[in-house]
């Protein structure tokens, strides 16, 4: 008799959460919960579910970020205005490890899902708000998208060129990004919790604070009123040469130069010119980032009879840090992901799709890679989970409710 190998066992197996969830940072919370095993339900708006699912069409008819965000979930089609919700949710929630959410502020606690209204009827549920400012103070109320979140936290000001019409947001959502990192890693070191004191708690994570960490640097770079880092577009702000280089052939070579050892190795192998080391206008990183100009065009006049292929080999032959400039096609060929058989395949209601894998490769296990859900694709079997018959579904179905 064949005897099939048992799976390896995924660390968030048993896990289940349920996510009122919209946009980019909690569906990306949840979706990295699922990687790890976790059950994820996501609960919808009937008719139209996340909001997300309409921003674009460019995956064969599904939206990018929402293909992006909500692999290996259920889905459950939900009106949590009309009474009767209440207690579906009510059910997914006894049953549930977790409850997510970024509804608006405000209106989870409405709707009586405040974590002191849930602890009091399931104290072992881990209760994750996400916002943009956070609960208290007086941007409490105040909407937050992406964008604004970048520029309320500082993260416009140092990023594009040097102009003053020269800012740049992030060309991914950035804030969410963070955000969704943050009740991540947040939410495993709850479950931790409630492995020594048996009791769930609540996570506040808010999107301005989480890219406010991320600003570190150049928020310490100009303390007690000292003159933040300049934009630098693409190059780095202080240190110098590092950036994009034209090559001879139209090409764009990145490279970066962290200490004195490598300098002199760039002007020997590769500019050929050993004695721009001791140069004293580019003698040391800060006097390079003050005469970057003149630098720069030293280094473009070497390069200009080069290939990016050209550079690179002196590059590599020097030791210095180096890369190419993708497009998005470039990404989705990269040799490197290839050769790491980073990509698998996963089913969507536009077919197959590739999709990456996690990042936190752990070989004790494999990561779970299901397929993105259609809009109420598993309402009747979450449903039925709960002791509901068809007929009741249909009967709740026929009124709106899921």
């Amino acid at each position: 008799m064949n005897v099939q190998p048992r799976a390896k066992p995924r660390p968030l197996d048993g896990i289940t959460v349920v996510s009122l969830e919209h946009a980019i940072a909690a569906p990306f919370c949840t979706r990295q919960l699922a990687d790890l095993g976790a059950r994820v339900i996501k609960v919808e708006r009937p008719g139209s579910g996340d909001f997300a699912r309409g921003y674009d069409e460019r995956v064969r008819g599904l939206a990018s970020h929402f293909v992006w965000t909500n692999r290996s979930k259920e889905s459950l089609t939900l009106d949590l205005k009309q009474d009767e919700a209440g207690a579906i949710l009510d059910g997914l929630l006894g049953q549930a490890d977790v409850l997510v959410q970024n509804l608006a502020p405000g209106a989870a606690s409405r709707m009586g899902l405040s974590f002191e209204a849930l602890h009091e009827r399931f104290p072992r549920l881990i209760v994750c708000d996400i916002s943009g400012y956070g609960e208290g103070g007086p941007y409490e109320k105040k909407k937050a998208y992406d964008l604004l979140i970048q520029s309320e936290g500082g993260f416009l000001s140092v990023t594009g060129g040097p102009g003053e019409d020269d800012r740049a947001k992030a060309g991914c959502s950035i804030a969410d990004i963070a955000a969704g990192m943050y009740a991540y890693s947040g939410i495993l070191s709850a479950l931790l919790l409630r492995d020594k004191t048996g009791e769930g708690s609540r996570i506040d994570v808010s999107m301005l604070e989480s890219l406010v960490e991320w600003m570190g640097y150049p928020m310490y770079y100009a303390f007690d009123g000292a003159p933040p880092p300049p934009r630098a577009g693409a190059s780095h702000s202080t240190i110098y040469p590092y950036g994009p280089f034209p090559a001879g052939d139209g090409g764009t070579i990145m490279l970066g130069l962290q200490n004195e050892r490598e300098w002199a190795a760039f002007c020997d192998k590769v500019l050929l010119t050993p004695t721009l080391a001791v140069d004293e206008r580019f003698s040391a990183n800060f006097t390079r980032s003050a005469n970057r100009d003149a630098l720069r065009q030293i280094i473009v006049d070497s390069f200009s009879t080069l290939t990016v292929e050209q550079v690179s080999a002196r590059l590599e032959q020097a030791q210095i840090a180096n890369a190419r400039v993708n497009d998005m096609q470039g990404v989705w060929d990269h040799p490197q992901l290839k050769a790491r058989d980073s990509w698998r395949e996963i089913d969507s209601p536009a077919g197959k799709l590739p999709s990456l894998l996690p990042p936190a490769r752990n070989a004790a296990f494999e990561p779970r890679m299901d397929g993105v859900p259609g809009l109420g694709e598993h309402s009747a079997a979450i449903l039925a989970g709960l002791g509901l018959s068809p007929e009741a579904v249909e009967q709740l179905q026929a009124r709106g409710v899921v």
